[in-house]
């Protein structure tokens, strides 16, 4: 500890140093200022043992005169260093970091014409008291834990392969899926999902869609930011997701083959990547075929009548209605990108993608089977029995330019972009009656919608001083939402605002924010920041009166504190202000009825949710394990939430702004290196839900409470010869709703895998739930007009074998690139994980 301390110290002196003599001077520290040369010095820093890079490691060059450091830089995270801007001369190199020795390189010169220096590869060797240090470091190989954000790293994690991203999600810590797909950020399901720093209007109606469109070999990492600085939008109170998928930027030319095939589920990936000269070129394209998956479904519900005082304890019961079917699902899902970037010179640089994403999903209710029962004796019972097919299709396009310009001044950045995005989606319904009350009938629901966004961003950067960077910039959405419904019984159109319409929804949303980093005594780093939106929303319909939305303002204030404890541990605080506004799935007014017994309608009169996030975590390392604890509280008003009413035996589920909730909890995520071959990784999140929708109806007002708990376990072993076992175990606790629960369950996976031909190529097996063959989800619904109880029968169980292999070579010369993306953190998702009793969403 003594000897860290020192090397500590010793990097102090060399910071301080380097703060004596600005960046690029080229001088000794003392000297007079003088204009800077044009020399560079690069090179690359390795561990002299394993030849493996040296992230952030100091380099600094020394003045022979002086001893002094006369520039200096740190190395990035694959150990390459460049210093620019050196006067002539003759100097000393200098690498230090701790748990290594110093290693030093005299005679480097710069001549009067400016020479660029290579210095290659630069080994430095660890010190024996640095070992375990070497070996914590290896931990962050799965998950990693930095000031603003945890990363997952997924092109790790064998198990995932074969499926899509979903399941990279179940296993990324802080997050919860549900077997549906929908995803949670620490219980809350208002969430972000950005795919490389980009919006895709896919996960504008439904993450979960989103997600099943993304196969998981294309997923490079997984960033979850739960506290989000001013530069984001002002959407997404829960937090914001980024997925970061493969892409090459390196010189040459590659190809990658995958294909997956399974019992429940097929895969089929390709993608390459070619670049020469200053122009590059990616494309990915990857599909997944749903197949297989059956299930079932029970439900049981009550109705009551409230007497005249409303009191819910001399309630009186209406009707009984039991429902039973079996269920399938079948679905394609892809998605495909072209990327192309350009280097105009130095200082400029130009990049442009497209990304189309294709769903064809069908869901299947056979044979549902209804009867209702009322404790009037003088009404007559129903029954009746039905196929129901659920039909939802989607294509997405979103297409960017960015024009990015550095300057000559470190970490100085300015760039505009421009993005277009369009998701065209079609989600029908069709109900045949074959026995019962309407024998014979079709009824039909029609529903083709679209949402379009055009956007345009500013961004600019600017190091004020040494230790202290603004940021500050501008942008505009501006949105245009459809929803083209028709409702058929028996071919002839059914009259009325929810039953067929056209609804237009237009959207624009100015902002502006300013962000201040600044980091105090080497240890402390301070980011404020401020952001304000400007709504404006124009609502119609086709028939009927328009729907008056008013125009809001928000002014959105963040704060992230970060300490750095001299024993390389990391405390973070941080608060922020967040909105949630409602996306097309909450506002639609199109009356959905797959299943008869329950009915969801939109609400256009919507208005955003306001949030406030606290947090406070700890980063550390003991022995060979890393740690992160976590607390958190959130606040949540004008929350949207269901609003259920009853009819005799039908439910009809709408939503309002009548809300507050509130959540208070914890996460605990450890990554362990039992030795070089054996890793073990997991977390669990804990949290304490107060849910409240403070309606003065008697009929509507809701409250629960509860906790809520989840966990997940991943285990790697690496053997000789090129073979690799992973498995991963996942449980979703029990979920406290506002009018009721939904039960909870685990999932698990095993997966062995061979490399071969110098790992161009990789074969493997998996298995998923082999020791359960089916899951059973019961949820409850408690209100003082209903109680109503589902079970929904999920069969998962399944094998797959996976295959890989690559084409081309690229090479490791790295580019000094920098990319800017759209961020359109923006709409409440339809992420409620309350499955309808009828066995849907």
């Amino acid at each position: 500890m003594k000897k860290y301390a020192l090397l500590l110290a010793l990097s102090g002196s060399a910071v301080t140093g380097l703060a004596q003599a600005p960046a690029g001077s080229g001088r000794p520290a003392g000297q007079m200022q003088a204009e800077p040369g044009n020399g560079r010095v690069t090179g690359t820093i390795l561990d002299a043992g394993t030849k493996q890079p040296v992230p952030y490691a100091t380099v600094v060059l020394l003045s022979p005169a002086t001893g002094k450091p006369a520039d200096g830089t740190s190395a990035d995270e694959n150990g390459k260093f460049s210093i620019p801007r050196l006067r002539a001369g003759t100097y000393t190199l200098q690498v230090s970091f701790i748990g290594y020795k110093n290693f030093e390189k005299p005679g480097v010169v710069i001549t009067e014409a400016g020479n660029v220096l290579n210095l290659g590869s630069i080994g430095i060797e660890s010190t024996a008291q640095a070992l375990k240090e070497v070996v914590v470091e290896g931990q962050r190989a799965l998950i990693e834990e930095k000031v603003d954000r945890t990363v997952y790293n997924a092109e790790k994690d064998e198990t995932t392969r074969g499926g899509d991203a979903t399941d990279v999600l179940r296993r990324v810590p802080l997050l919860s899926v549900d077997l549906d797909g929908n995803v949670s950020l620490r219980g809350s399901s208002n969430i972000r999902v950005l795919i490389n720093n980009r919006p895709s209007t896919i996960s504008a109606s439904s993450i979960a869609d989103a997600l099943k469109q993304i196969p998981a070999d294309q997923i490079k990492s997984v960033e979850v930011i739960t506290s989000p600085s001013a530069k984001y939008d002002a959407e997404g109170s829960g937090g914001i997701i980024n997925i970061v998928t493969k892409q090459n930027n390196l010189r040459g030319f590659t190809l990658d083959t995958r294909i997956s095939a399974g019992s429940r589920s097929s895969n089929l990936g390709l993608s390459a990547a070619y670049r020469t000269g200053k122009m590059g070129f990616s494309f990915n394209a990857g599909g997944r075929g749903q197949y297989n998956t059956p299930g079932r479904f029970d439900n049981e519900q009550l109705s009551y009548e409230l007497p005249a005082n409303n009191d819910p304890a001399n309630r009186t019961a209406v009707s009984r209605s039991v429902q039973q079917a079996d269920t399938r699902q079948s679905g394609v899902f892809a998605r495909y990108s072209l990327g192309w970037d350009y280097d105009i010179n130095k200082y400029n640089f130009l990049a442009a993608s497209v990304q189309v994403g294709q769903r064809d999903g069908t869901s299947y209710q056979d044979d549902l089977r209804s009867t209702t029962t009322f404790f009037d004796a003088a009404r007559t019972p129903t029954t009746s029995l039905r196929d129901v097919k659920v039909l939802d299709n989607s294509i997405t396009l979103d297409a960017s330019l960015s024009y990015t310009r550095t300057f000559e001044k470190p970490r100085q950045e300015f760039s505009v972009l421009g993005q277009y995005s369009r998701n065209v989606r079609t989600n029908n319904f069709t109900n045949a009656i074959r026995e019962g009350q309407g024998a014979g009938d079709f009824l039909r629901n029609i529903n083709d919608s679209y949402n379009e966004e055009y956007t345009l961003q500013a961004d600019y950067i600017t190091p004020i001083k040494e230790n202290q960077v603004l940021e500050f910039g501008a942008k505009d959405i501006i949105r245009r939402v459809n929803s083209d419904y028709t409702t058929l019984e028996n071919g002839v159109p059914q009259a009325g605002r929810g039953l067929s319409n056209v609804f237009t929804y237009d959207q624009n949303v100015a902002a502006a924010y300013a962000a201040y980093t600044a980091t105090l005594l080497k240890n402390y780093t301070f980011k404020p920041g401020v952001r304000y939106e400007y709504t404006t929303i124009n609502a119609n319909f086709a028939k009927g009166e328009e729907a008056s939305i008013p125009s809001y303002s928000v002014l959105v204030p963040s704060l992230n504190l970060s300490r750095k404890l001299a024993n390389g541990n990391l405390v973070k605080a941080a608060y922020n202000r967040r909105i949630q506004r409602p996306s097309l799935q909450f506002l639609n007014p199109n009356r959905q009825a797959s299943n008869p017994l329950l009915v969801t309608v939109g609400n256009p009169q919507l208005k955003p949710e306001k949030t406030n996030n606290y947090e406070l975590a700890y980063n550390t390392f003991i022995k060979q394990t890393s740690l992160n604890f976590s607390v958190f509280a959130r606040n949540t008003t004008g929350s949207i939430q269901s609003v259920r009413s009853t009819n005799l035996d039908t439910v009809k589920t709408t939503y309002a702004n009548i809300g507050t909730e509130n959540a208070y909890g914890g996460s605990l995520s450890a990554n362990v290196n039992i030795n070089k071959k054996f890793t073990l990784s997991g977390g669990t999140d804990v949290y304490y839900a107060v849910l409240d929708n403070n309606s003065p109806n008697p009929e509507l007002a809701a409250r629960n409470t509860g906790v809520v708990a989840s966990g997940r376990l991943i285990a790697s072993y690496t053997f000789d010869s090129g073979w690799g076992f992973q498995s991963f175990a996942f449980y979703r606790g029990r979920q406290v709703q506002l009018q009721g629960t939904q039960g909870g369950f685990g999932i698990y996976s095993l997966s062995l895998k061979k490399d071969f031909a110098e790992k161009r190529g990789s074969f493997g097996i998996g298995a998923d739930n082999f020791f359960t063959p089916e899951f059973k989800i019961r949820s409850r619904i408690e209100s003082p007009v209903l109680d109503q109880n589902s079970v929904n029968v999920l069969r998962r169980a399944g094998i797959r074998v996976n295959l890989s292999y690559r084409i081309g070579k690229l090479t490791t010369e790295q580019r000094p690139r920098r990319r800017r993306a759209i961020s359109n953190d923006d709409l409440k998702e339809g992420g409620s994980s309350t499955p309808d009793a009828g066995g849907q969403q």
